[in-house]
């Protein structure tokens, strides 16, 4: 099972990204924009893991409480174009505890470091200048009070992301 540990968006989140994704198709971007539903944060790329209960139990024992998080600009990755997080103490000390708790479980995840983003477009190719993309970038807030555990399968249209797991706040 390809698994990855996110934090999905609430409505005004995902009305701002698809809205910045219109916007880029109009100025010309093409490429393989992410649909709506599998818009979100990761945290944790974990990859082929066969136990995605025990992934949850490590979740459900690092201490989780709300924060708001903030979109905040936009950049591009070679061919990937995102839109990004502001800088959030709350979220980053998270996202350290959770990892720390993969790592003394001995469950592999992706090492790089966290630069939280939300991929827009893959594959991106655009014909005009950066800068114009740059211009608007979205706005939106939400307060997060749940961490998904997300498995991730090749379906005919594309990816396709189903939550199997996570925590809340109570």
């Amino acid at each position: 099972m390809r698994l990855f540990i996110a934090i999905e968006f609430d409505e005004e989140i995902l009305q701002a990204l698809t809205k910045l994704q219109s916007d880029w198709k109009v100025l010309g971007v093409c490429g393989n924009f992410t649909p709506v539903q599998n818009l979100h944060l990761t945290l944790a790329f974990i990859g082929e893991y066969g136990n995605p209960n025990f992934i949850s139990e490590v979740m459900n024992s690092v201490p989780f409480k709300s924060f708001s998080i903030n979109l905040d600009g936009i950049g591009t990755f070679r061919d990937i174009f995102w839109a990004g997080i502001a800088a959030n103490d709350e979220l980053s000390n998270y996202v350290r505890r959770l990892r720390r708790a993969l790592a003394e479980n001995n469950i592999p995840y992706d090492r790089k470091k966290f630069s939280p983003h939300i991929t827009l477009v893959r594959r991106a190719e655009f014909n005009r200048s950066i800068e114009e993309l740059l211009k608007n970038p979205p706005n939106g807030e939400m307060e997060v009070k749940s961490v998904s555990l997300m498995s991730s399968t090749r379906g005919k249209s594309g990816m396709i992301y189903t939550k199997v797991g996570g925590v809340e706040v109570n």
